[in-house]
C-alpha cells in the first residue's frame, strides 16, 4: 500500500471540512483536476469515489456535465484509487483510456474507481487496468471508463 496519500487521506479527514481540504491538496499536487472542482468522499486500498457538482463551468453546450469533464472525473479517481492501493515502491502513469457514454450527464456526477486486476507484485513494469463506474443522482450509470495504468518499479523504469 503507498501509504502517503492513504495515511493524509485518513488523517485529514477526521477534521471538520478534512474531505474539502484533501481534495483541494490532491488538486495543488495535479492542478488541471481544479477545473472540476471534485470532493473525494471514500478512499481505501482498491476503492475510490470522488465527486463533482452539476454547475456551469463543467456544462457543455447542451446543458449537461462535459464529456471531459466526466474522463476527468474518472482519470482522478483512477490515479488516486491506484496511488492508494499499489506497494510504496511503485509508480504509476496512465497509459490509455476508452470510455462509453452511456446517457446524458445531469446533476451531481460520482465516480468510483476498482481494480480489474489483482495488485500488482515487484518487478518489471506492467499495465493494471481500473475500472470506473461514474453515475448520477438517481444512480444511473452515465459514463464507464477503462483507465490502463503503467505500474513499475520507482528504481528501475
Amino acid at each position: 500500500m503507498n501509504a502517503p496519500v492513504l495515511t493524509i487521506y485518513r488523517r485529514i479527514t477526521r477534521w471538520p471540512a478534512g474531505h474539502r481540504f484533501f481534495s483541494r491538496l490532491i488538486c495543488l499536487k495535479a492542478p488541471y483536476f481544479a477545473t472540476i472542482a471534485p470532493r473525494f468522499v471514500a478512499l481505501e486500498p482498491g476503492r475510490c469515489e470522488v465527486r463533482i457538482r452539476d454547475r456551469r463551468r463543467v456544462h457543455n453546450h447542451l446543458g449537461t456535465v462535459h464529456a471531459i469533464a466526466l474522463c476527468n472525473l474518472a482519470e482522478l479517481a483512477a490515479g488516486v484509487m491506484t496511488d492508494a492501493t499499489i506497494p510504496a515502491d511503485m509508480r504509476w502513469i496512465p497509459k490509455g483510456m476508452s470510455v462509453e457514454y452511456l446517457k446524458k450527464a445531469v446533476g451531481t456526477m460520482r465516480g468510483v474507481a476498482t481494480p480489474e486486476a489483482g495488485v500488482p507484485g515487484a518487478g518489471g513494469g506492467r499495465e493494471w487496468p481500473v475500472g470506473v463506474e461514474v453515475t448520477d443522482d438517481t444512480g444511473e450509470t452515465v459514463l464507464r471508463a477503462r483507465v490502463l495504468m503503467w505500474v513499475s518499479s520507482r528504481k528501475h523504469g
